[in-house]
């Protein structure tokens, strides 16, 4: 065989070993778009919202419910007396606004609730004027009202206005202090909790 011969030969193996090669890479596991972000500001890459850690294993478990919140491993782990339940992932509080670590207890319930803080500026129509505001330092444009973010199953434990919810989990803390759960977690940890459970927030 000639030099030239092994050259063009080795260039064939290479192209043919690269055709074989996907580069289309698909997200594994459920993909969760939580929470009321609008859609531009939701993160393109499914991989940031996947939830493959979350699962429930309560249902026919008796005992008194107790939930631990752990900051450093972003999952809360919630017990019907000294059997763990169940597990959620999580995203808490960002570096200016920490999730405050504790003892607590669920003080409030509310399925349907809205921040009186966080959310849009919206027309007489509902039509997003002005996007992800804080009603504390930005101002309405004339016409429009404040609409706040959707918190659904909204578990409030300090006194503060901080609670567990359903929202968006970006793969970091991101809040602004509360704690946000995968929309089904939420609904879970909500329809097993009451007023008095115990909420306990490690660092």
């Amino acid at each position: 065989m000639t030099v030239q011969f092994l050259r063009l030969l080795a260039i064939a193996t290479v192209v043919l070993i690269a055709s074989c090669v996907s580069t289309n890479r698909e997200p594994v596991g459920p993909i969760q778009y939580l929470e009321a972000f609008p859609p531009e500001i939701v993160p393109h890459s499914a991989l940031y919202n996947q939830d493959m850690e979350s699962y429930w294993d309560g249902d026919g478990v008796v005992g008194p419910p107790s939930v631990i919140l752990d900051l450093s491993d972003q999952k809360a782990y919630f017990y019907k007396g000294p059997t763990l339940a169940g597990v959620s992932a999580l995203s808490t509080g960002d570096e200016k606004h920490r999730t405050p670590p504790g003892n607590y207890k669920v003080n409030l319930k509310d399925q349907w609730h809205k921040s009186n803080l966080y959310g849009d500026f919206v027309d007489a129509t509902g039509a997003v004027v002005v996007a992800n505001i804080d009603i504390t330092k930005d101002k309405p444009p004339v016409g429009a009202r404040f609409e706040g973010s959707k918190m659904h199953h909204f578990m409030r434990f300090t006194m503060t206005g901080i609670g567990m919810h359903e929202g968006f989990l970006p793969g970091y803390p991101a809040s602004h202090g509360c704690v946000r759960m995968p929309s089904r977690m939420a609904a879970i940890f909500f329809n097993n909790v009451e007023v008095g459970t115990p909420v306990i927030v490690r660092p």
